[in-house]
């Protein structure tokens, strides 16, 4: 299991307690017993015996410890769409037997229970998991309330909290509920597919898949020179060499990585989610984009980080390989949109340490608020190389609940798009996410901006 939660047990004395039948049998041989002593009559003594011995009888071994309760999930690499399955279970550490136990647990929405039963018993229909379920538990055994379904969305989804209560001695006695903590399973975002060209701005790294500018040991062929010390006889052109009469060599250009900054815009969050399989809201599509991204990147052998816009300017170092993939999914686990004041800082983002020079950037923003186009802006005019990938759902629709509410979504759509085409025109691309290619043509120009000479001030 993903992981467990046993809650602290009482004292016995605190922790049973007993029932109505109880009462009533002790009730009843009590008033046939004075019954029969007050009027003399045997066959009202006789008639309680059978109560008094019942009772005697249900009560001859009590337990003495509390249930336990244990929620747990799988622990397979789930993802949007996958089958998700947990469990609760119910212990019974005592030597006497649980004549009923019943147990209850909570699900997250996002998380949609298909079939829900104990173990070795029938399922239960669709989406009744948060119903009782009724179960015995023999002696020193457990017995699993098993939940199998599909997982609905991203994030950390609990599964809980789970409650149980078991009756004992023959229905005579009945422990408190004991409630076990809830269990957060992670769903890990479903990568959408992406491809991108090989052309990159700027390779910076010693080793990798791009074709850089800089003559050193690689596959792609940059011309012949005259040999030189220390070259490899390997290298040697020996068509050409003949032909000139001295020795030439075959110079390559060498394969560097390049470093892929994916920047989170996290200010706010529009539309609504409806799943895998539903509507994404501005936080869907920004998860699902960066860990296509950073799956391809860092399939490529770059080097990949992530970095929050927002409040918490939380920050994955930059690094390489299968780790660092599993790392990026469990970091866009924890991403959420927190609201901030209107003069908020966020100066942080543009410092060196965080963003690299040679870096290519790319911006996940809806551009829903001003300090993201200020963002933008600022990065272009450091001479980095940005790419803003737009969020926003195509088919976000205006409230419907005001009679002015439509025309000011009509407005605020034409300031927006205002925004877009100035920041065009300061030199940041702005394209919107639609899964392979979506990229291809804004990386290619900025490639080709960057292979450029640029023209110095006089």
């Amino acid at each position: 299991m993903a992981g467990s939660s046993v809650p602290d047990q009482q004292p016995a004395v605190t922790g049973w307690v007993p029932t109505r039948a109880l009462g009533r049998a002790v009730l009843l041989t009590g008033l046939l017993l004075v019954a029969g002593v007050v009027l003399g009559r045997i066959d009202l003594i006789v008639l309680a015996a059978p109560f008094a011995l019942g009772t005697a009888y249900a009560l001859r071994r009590r337990p003495a410890a509390l249930p336990q309760v244990w929620v747990g999930g799988a622990d397979d690499h789930l993802v949007e769409g996958g089958e998700m399955a947990g469990a609760v279970t119910v212990g019974n550490p005592d030597a006497v037997d649980y004549d009923v136990a019943v147990v209850r647990a909570r699900v997250s929405p996002w998380l949609r229970v298909e079939r829900a039963g104990i173990a070795g018993g029938s399922l239960a229909a669709e989406r009744m998991a948060d119903r009782p379920f009724v179960t015995s538990v023999p002696a020193a055994e457990a017995v699993d309330l098993e939940l199998s379904g599909t997982a609905l969305r991203w994030g950390r989804h609990p599964i809980g909290p789970a409650g149980a209560r078991v009756a004992a001695a023959g229905g005579l006695l009945v422990s408190r509920a004991v409630i076990a903590e809830p269990v957060r399973v992670p769903v890990y975002p479903r990568t959408e597919p992406f491809e991108a060209v090989e052309a990159m701005p700027r390779a910076a790294g010693l080793v990798g898949a791009h074709h850089s500018r800089r003559p050193g040991e690689g596959g792609e062929l940059a011309g012949v020179r005259i040999f030189a010390p220390g070259d490899r006889l390997r290298r040697i052109d020996w068509r050409v060499s003949l032909r000139a009469r001295q020795l030439h060599v075959a110079a390559t250009l060498s394969d560097r990585d390049a470093e892929v900054v994916v920047l989170l815009d996290v200010l706010a969050e529009a539309g609504r989610s409806g799943g895998v399989s539903g509507a994404a809201s501005v936080l869907d599509t920004t998860v699902r984009a960066a860990a296509a991204i950073a799956e391809h990147y860092l399939h490529r052998g770059d080097r990949v980080s992530m970095l929050e816009y927002g409040p918490a300017a939380r920050r994955l170092r930059p690094a390489t390989g299968r780790r660092q993939y599993l790392t990026v999914l469990e970091w866009l686990l924890d991403v959420r949109v927190e609201s901030s004041g209107s003069h908020e800082p966020y100066d942080q983002v543009f410092g060196p340490q965080l963003l690299a020079a040679d870096a290519l950037v790319v911006v996940l923003t809806p551009l829903l608020d001003e300090r993201s186009a200020q963002m933008l802006a600022r990065l272009a005019r450091s001479g980095r190389f940005v790419v803003a990938v737009d969020t926003l759902p195509a088919d976000l629709s205006p409230p419907k609940d005001r009679g002015w509410a439509e025309v000011a979504y009509r407005l605020w759509r034409l300031d927006r798009d205002t925004m877009v085409a100035q920041l065009r025109e300061h030199g940041v691309p702005v394209v919107r996410w639609a899964g392979a290619g979506s990229l291809d043509q804004v990386l290619r120009d900025v490639a080709r901006l960057a292979t450029a000479p640029r023209v110095g001030a006089r």
